[in-house]
């Protein structure tokens, strides 16, 4: 089921927190949602092939990059293994690859922007903590919802 995000913040205008706009859709779903796992690493997708390789049971895997627009954190190759996981969406604050592929994934990605460079492979990084970025905290196993409009982090399901 999609939900617009103008509709949700129209409902729960006090309980939603809004993601300052800088996101930019490349996957093949411009709408998604789902319970939030997080990541914080910069310039090094270790994490992420591991953390997507593992079962998303329609969880939105929140990337926090470091805003870097070095390097790509995440690819074809890490997004279908995500819809091959059940993986629902990816938020990247940095930058992603392939962008065209991905586009034709059954999944959403939001990202900064793309850069053609992959990172390195230092296995660095920290797993299922809070992150910051945009103005809001993305706490793992509270709801995110994504959309044309934007994208939004509520501490319960909106729906």
């Amino acid at each position: 089921m999609t939900y617009l995000t103008t509709d949700l913040c129209d409902a729960h205008e006090d309980t939603v927190r809004v993601v300052e706009p800088m996101f930019s859709s490349f996957g093949g779903r411009d709408s998604f949602h789902g319970k939030i796992a997080t990541l914080k690493l910069f310039e090094d997708n270790t994490l992420v092939r591991k953390t997507l390789d593992c079962p998303g049971d329609g969880r939105v895997l929140v990337i926090d990059g470091g805003g870097s627009l070095r390097r790509a954190l995440v690819g074809d190759q890490l997004a279908a293994l995500a819809v091959k996981n059940g993986w629902t969406g990816i938020v990247v604050y940095g930058c992603i690859r392939d962008s065209r592929a991905i586009g034709e994934m059954d999944i959403g990605v939001f990202a900064l922007d793309t850069h053609p460079m992959k990172t390195r492979k230092l296995n660095t990084g920290e797993t299922e903590l809070p992150v910051n970025f945009g103005g809001v905290t993305f706490t793992p196993g509270e709801w995110l919802y994504a959309d044309e409009d934007g994208v939004i982090v509520s501490a319960t399901a909106l729906h």
